[in-house]
């Protein structure tokens, strides 16, 4: 037998080539005693387009674990995860309640469950169950906004996360709410339009700086607070705050509130440019009026066309950017705004990209080398064979033109990251792909390999004791009826 290194079987769960009766040899495992990690069981479950029998399997599995796992795999579709909504153990119905926790790509939405779906983890007869589906951050709107008049006062407070979605006359029966919580998040959402609701807010401790932030102030509290020299940086953004406050707030000895003076909309640029304040290269602030108009032109403009390196970062983050916008960005000299480009934009031009590449380099170029659509791939070969900066020695295997010698000599390279790209990579002739199994640094990416042959992935089951039928180690049955 093969001494195939004990990484192999992770990247053999990973592959996307694998059988679906190996698929589900391996998904039928539960370890014997020397229980298997179930990091490969979860590489072999995170996989678009899981065939009906591997979710059968998955579903019926009696370990709590693997079916926790299928829930908040990112890769796996609505339909498939409610399935599951019926488990008998309580934490697999709250992993479906609240859903994936990643994606492989940031700018991938995951899809909602079905409203009728939410409803009956809201009845669940656990809390957990009910919490979870209440916080999850993947709750469609209009499953949030049906628990406006819902008996549960956690409900209702679920339902002001889409206040901009409920009516007039939910508004104000949240704003009437019998529960403290629930009154206290209507009215930090109705503050903006409500001078009393944000003096009241503001004895609250627990809502002051929110609402001394968003709410709209009455002059007399906005002057307190300037006089009492408290909590100025949400002072200095609150957008009702008259304009000689906000002169007067533009020279406080404090960096932080000029900073947040500085952000404010209604500056001129030149206004904007007279404060001072200095911006750290790589920070990062939340600018409420960029961030709320993601997709308006006439707000992105102003920010793509400030001096304030801020405001270009947050529109950056935009991916509306019209074709104009996108250019004046792509030219930005500062390294922020083009890195931010790269990650949220899917026009970003490829000089940039590849700029955004070199420099940051690790996990993250690795992402966006296989993850962004504008990445190049033709002429990387021939660009980059040879380079002396294994960061780029490593992107010849996307050139689709690379013959299978390169592919050989590269899984020979110096450079780690290089021979692991080189191993996965389906050129890669049949003996080296082998050899590569054997080595600790190479296996997980030559397990994970889609031109690993059927016959070699069974061998690697077979080495790390993954049975090949029914029998000790190898479940079979009905779904459980326990946790």
């Amino acid at each position: 037998m093969v001494a195939y290194h004990s990484s192999a079987l992770d990247g053999v769960a990973a592959n996307p080539a694998l059988p679906t009766p190996l698929l589900l040899r391996l998904i039928g495992f539960e370890g014997g005693d020397d229980r298997r990690p179930f990091e490969s069981l979860h590489r072999a479950m995170i996989r678009p387009g899981l065939p009906e029998s591997a979710v059968a399997a998955v579903r019926a599995h009696p370990i709590a674990h693997v079916r926790i796992a299928f829930a908040t795999s990112g890769q796996a579709e609505p339909e498939q995860r409610v399935l599951l909504v019926d488990d008998p153990s309580p934490e697999v119905r709250a992993a479906v309640a609240t859903g994936p926790e990643w994606t492989l790509d940031n700018r991938t939405k995951i899809r909602p469950l079905p409203d009728a779906v939410c409803e009956r983890l809201l009845a669940d007869p656990e809390q957990s169950v009910r919490s979870a589906v209440l916080d999850s951050a993947h709750a469609a709107p209009s499953f949030l906004a049906s628990l406006a008049g819902h008996p549960d006062p956690a409900a209702r407070s679920a339902a002001v996360r889409v206040w901009d979605e409920l009516t007039t006359d939910e508004h104000s029966a949240l704003l009437d709410d019998p529960d403290p919580e629930v009154r206290r998040r209507a009215e930090l959402c109705a503050c903006p339009q409500d001078a009393k609701l944000t003096t009241a807010l503001l004895a609250d401790p627990s809502s002051l700086r929110e609402a001394l932030r968003r709410g709209l102030l009455d002059r007399a509290e906005a002057e307190r607070f300037l006089t009492e020299g408290t909590h100025l940086a949400e002072l200095a953004a609150n957008p009702s705050l008259p304009p000689d406050l906000v002169d007067r707030l533009a020279v406080d000895p404090d960096h932080e509130v000029r900073l947040a003076v500085s952000l404010r909309p209604e500056l001129t640029e030149a206004r904007r440019a007279a404060i001072d304040v200095t911006v750290e290269a790589w920070a990062w602030a939340d600018v409420d009026w960029v961030g709320a108009g993601t997709a308006d032109q006439d707000v992105l403009r102003r920010a793509v066309t400030s001096a304030h390196p801020l405001l270009r970062r947050a529109a950056a983050r935009s991916p509306h950017l019209s074709p104009e916008l996108l250019r004046l960005l792509a030219e930005d000299t500062d390294e922020v705004v083009r890195n931010q480009l790269a990650v949220w934009h899917p026009d970003t031009p490829e000089e940039v990209l590849m700029s955004v590449y070199a420099r940051l380099g690790g996990t993250f170029s690795a992402w966006m080398a296989t993850g962004h659509p504008n990445f190049p791939r033709e002429g990387l070969a021939a660009r980059y064979a040879d380079d002396p900066n294994p960061i780029y020695r490593h992107l010849v295997v996307r050139d689709p033109t690379a013959d299978p010698a390169l592919i050989e000599r590269l899984s020979h390279d110096p450079d780690t990251w290089t021979r692991q790209s080189a191993a996965r990579d389906p050129r890669l002739p049949l003996p080296r792909l082998i050899e590569a199994l054997t080595q600790p640094e190479l296996a997980y990416c030559a397990g994970a390999n889609p031109a690993l042959p059927p016959g070699e992935m069974a061998g690697v089951m077979d080495r790390a004791g993954v049975p090949s039928g029914h029998g000790q180690g190898m479940w079979t049955g009905a779904p459980p009826t326990h946790p």
